[in-house]
């Protein structure tokens, strides 16, 4: 399997190509996910969310988390970017793609890279309120 995360420090620039490593005879399901910052935190109006992130221990925990999602399904390329700074309302904060055989298994990858992420990578949010 083929993976890849980015750190991003501005604007994120869904990529043109699918996958990281293309597609292969096998593909049959593309997955992307787009998340966006919401307007409200906690029920309260926002401006915007700083994020802050360790590098080194995000491209850590990444690699485990994508290790984990191949041992689970026949994954055949992880894409993650995630943005840091000042990301305001509507804008993209995290894009991911996942490439796998069927939609089932690209549909469970994606899910589980998301909810693995926001368990276990460090990445920090601070709302910034209007």
């Amino acid at each position: 399997m083929k993976s890849r995360f980015e750190i991003a420090n501005g604007p994120i620039l869904e990529p043109s190509t699918i996958g990281a490593g293309g597609l292969n005879g096998e593909s049959g399901a593309v997955v992307r996910f787009l998340g966006v910052v919401r307007g409200l935190e906690d029920g309260k109006p926002i401006a915007a969310i700083d994020y802050e992130a360790f590098p080194e221990m995000v491209l850590h925990q990444f690699n485990l988390i994508f290790a984990e999602a191949e041992s689970r399904w026949p994954l055949q390329s992880i894409h993650v970017i995630h943005r840091i700074g000042v990301v305001l309302i509507n804008e993209p904060s995290l894009w991911v793609e996942v490439i796998a055989p069927h939609r089932g298994e690209a549909f469970a990858g994606c899910q589980f890279v998301i909810d693995e992420m926001k368990r276990r990578v460090p990445i920090w949010k601070k709302a910034i309120f209007s």
